[in-house]
């Protein structure tokens, strides 16, 4: 209860700081909402010039997109202390103050920057979620929804997990790696398509190496109850999402390691 709390406030902190200057978060929040909808736009740029894609339809893919980038929205909110931990922290040697607390460490830099503007990518991804439903006919029913909060909370854990790993490195690096983006954006980008559609390689790299598909293709298939074009089971969609939480329990053990061999700023 301790750390919840601690969780909360500092939260609470970070989005008073921010509300101090209401026009600034609404143009961040605005701008997040815009910049993502041109993402929107090429997507159904692609299905109005070519139609249906291998069997696949706007609507489909909607959900798809919808439900990737409230997972992102959501986890980019809550890990925005390990995204900005080497240049804010290791390199002032701010770091050194937060190792002094008797706090967990992780909840300190989840807390530390909660960006009120991720509101933006969130609810624009309600939004085409929404939509998607529209096209589709999807009719929510309690064993629906409950895949669906299933695969969100995964992929919150999953996305987290990424950023876990980029701060990681700055242990090492100090500066941040942007190739650390190919995982983060580019993982969502990738995952707001069906993954029927890409290489047999590429498919084996976002199930077993980064797994993506397990907390968005297969949920996303049970929900609008789609045969696997793949020839998965229907059921594994019910138990795909698990993998987002081994993936973050992995994170944060490199992340334990990283955090051993941290020798301070000063050395």
């Amino acid at each position: 209860m301790n750390s919840l709390t601690l969780f909360t406030r500092l939260v609470a902190a970070s989005l008073s700081g921010q509300a101090r200057h209401p026009a600034s978060a609404l143009m961040r929040t605005l701008g997040q909402f815009l910049a993502t909808g041109i993402e929107v736009v090429a997507v159904w740029a692609l299905f109005h010039r070519f139609g249906e894609v291998q069997g696949w339809t706007l609507g489909e893919v909607a959900v798809f997109y919808g439900l990737v980038n409230c997972m992102f929205a959501i986890a980019d909110a809550l890990g925005r202390g390990f995204d900005v931990l080497g240049t804010e922290f290791l390199r002032t040697g701010a770091f050194d103050r937060l190792l002094l607390r008797p706090r967990p460490l992780a909840l300190q830099l989840m807390g530390h920057d909660f960006r009120i503007s991720r509101l933006g990518r969130l609810l624009q991804g309600v939004l085409v979620l929404a939509f998607g439903t529209t096209q589709t006919g999807l009719a929510w029913t309690p064993d629906t929804v409950a895949v669906a909060l299933f695969a969100l909370a995964g992929g919150v854990a999953l996305f987290l997990g990424i950023l876990v790993l980029q701060g990681t490195l700055s242990f090492w690096t100090v500066e941040s790696l942007e190739i650390a983006n190919v995982l983060t954006y580019g993982g969502v980008q990738a995952a707001q398509f069906p993954l029927a559609l890409y290489a047999q390689w590429f498919r084996h790299v976002l199930t077993f190496i980064v797994p993506l598909a397990c907390v968005a293709y297969y949920p996303v298939l049970a929900i609008l109850g789609k045969a696997d074009p793949l020839g998965a089971p229907g059921w594994v969609g019910w138990v795909s999402p698990l993998a987002g939480f081994v993936f973050l329990a992995a994170a944060f053990g490199a992340w334990r390691f990283g955090l051993r061999h941290y020798a301070s700023t000063g050395s």
